[in-house]
C-alpha cells in the first residue's frame, strides 16, 4: 500500500510533529482541527457555532487537498470541552453533511490545544 501526506496551504499549519493528514490506499486519515484561522494562524473570534465552522471549514480545505469532500467522510471525531455545546456542533454539522451521515463519537475533553472548544479529525475513504 502506498502512503501519501495531504497538505492544504488553506488549513491551519500543524502545531506539532504530526501532518494535516495522511492517505494510505482507499483511505484518507486527517489530523484533528482546531478553529485556528489559517490566515492569522489564531483562534476565531466567536462562540461554539463560530468556532465549528472554522474547523469544518479547515477540514474542508484539507480533504480538497487529497481531491475529496465531506461526501467521502465515513466516519468523525469531536471533542468538545463543553458537552453542553453538543446540540450547537450538530447544527453546525448539519451544514457541510447530508444524509446519510457518517459514523460519530462525541468526546467530553478537559482541554484542547491554544483554549479551543473543540476539535474534529475524519477518515475518508475513496472508490
Amino acid at each position: 500500500m502506498t502512503r501519501s501526506i495531504v497538505h492544504s496551504d488553506h488549513a491551519p499549519k500543524a502545531i506539532g510533529p504530526y501532518s494535516q493528514a495522511v492517505r494510505v490506499g482507499n483511505t484518507l486519515y486527517t489530523s484533528g482541527q482546531t478553529p485556528i484561522d489559517p490566515a492569522t494562524g489564531k483562534l476565531v473570534d466567536g462562540d461554539i457555532s463560530a468556532q465549528a465552522r472554522q474547523v469544518f471549514e479547515n477540514l474542508k480545505a484539507v480533504l480538497a487537498a487529497a481531491d475529496a469532500s465531506f461526501e467521502n467522510v465515513v466516519r468523525v471525531g469531536i471533542y468538545l470541552t463543553d458537552l453542553g455545546n453538543f446540540a450547537a456542533v450538530n447544527e453546525t454539522m448539519k451544514q457541510y453533511f447530508r444524509e446519510p451521515y457518517p459514523a460519530r463519537s462525541t468526546i467530553g475533553v478537559a482541554s484542547l490545544p491554544m483554549g479551543a472548544q473543540v476539535e474534529i479529525d475524519m477518515v475518508a475513504a475513496f472508490d
